[in-house]
């Protein structure tokens, strides 16, 4: 996250923007890891044994990968969700996002579609519903989905594993401080994309992701945060950043002083604009 605008103090939130946590946001560089999709039986078959959802996939990223592993057409598991009474939170309204659990789930040849999306959301429900996720979010005001939602912006943003109870710290320390969360991760999630660049336009679209714009966390998850993000979100690293910036690989700054990110936000860009093609942002 590396915004332009001063925090802006006299923002007050609505009962529901005090209780829904908003997150600001460092841009995760590249987050490109190379993960196999499907496995191979030792075999002479040529069939996958297994699928690999890999932590902070979309939903969309999941049924396509269900769709090949299944040798099935496009668009097969995404119309399959109407059939396959996912047991999703009251919350959620039907949208599976952040409750695809990243995982390596087995296949036979009787997977379909519904069996597996049912064993990604039942796995989450597994890691999310029993203590210590539940009773961690509850003891920072929140709900499970609501830590989900939080988790999912924590992978997204976070460039470690290392990094990421910071970057819930400042999530959290916004909320409290009425601040939107300023996010890039929400915009790349709503304009379907994964870049470091973004521009002012961007930071301008009209969508309930665009969280420079609204208060609060977005709707629901951006993507199916793994297990350290989710611990990440319920126990937060003390400290009192607001900002970050991921300036260059391995090297995330977080502070509280705007002035200083400024510095930060301004040596980042240098860095980009040095590399030849090199993408910018500005969170």
């Amino acid at each position: 996250m590396h915004t332009n605008t001063p925090p802006r103090s006299t923002i007050r939130l609505t009962r529901r923007g005090r209780i829904v946590l908003i997150a600001t946001g460092a841009v995760v560089a590249g987050t490109a890891v190379a993960v196999p999709l499907l496995t191979l039986d030792s075999g002479e078959s040529t069939k996958p044994a297994s699928l690999v959802i890999p932590e902070g996939w979309r939903s969309g990223q999941v049924y396509a990968a269900v769709d090949k592993a299944l040798e099935l057409p496009a668009g097969t598991a995404r119309k399959s969700l109407a059939k396959a009474r996912l047991k999703l939170p009251n919350d959620a309204e039907g949208n599976p996002e952040g409750y695809l659990f990243p995982a390596t789930y087995p296949l036979t040849d009787k997977s379909t579609p519904e069996q597996l999306l049912s064993a990604m959301v039942d796995t989450a429900n597994k890691k999310f519903n029993g203590a210590p996720i539940a009773a961690g979010a509850q003891r920072n005001a929140m709900n499970v989905y609501q830590a989900v939602t939080i988790a999912s912006i924590v992978q997204a943003e976070a460039a470690t594993k290392a990094d990421m109870g910071k970057v819930a710290r400042v999530v959290f320390n916004r909320l409290e401080r009425g601040m939107p969360l300023q996010m890039d991760s929400t915009l790349n999630y709503a304009l379907n994309r994964s870049t470091l660049r973004t521009t002012e336009s961007d930071t301008r679209i009209q969508s309930p992701y665009n969280s420079y714009q609204r208060m609060g966390l977005p709707p629901t998850p951006i993507g199916n945060p793994g297990e350290d993000a989710m611990r990440a979100a319920i126990n937060p690293t003390p400290g009192d950043w607001l900002y970050f910036v991921t300036v260059k690989p391995g090297d995330t700054r977080f502070t509280a002083d705007y002035a200083e990110h400024q510095r930060n936000v301004a040596e980042f860009n240098r860095a980009q604009q040095s590399r030849p093609g090199g993408r910018q942002t500005a969170g």
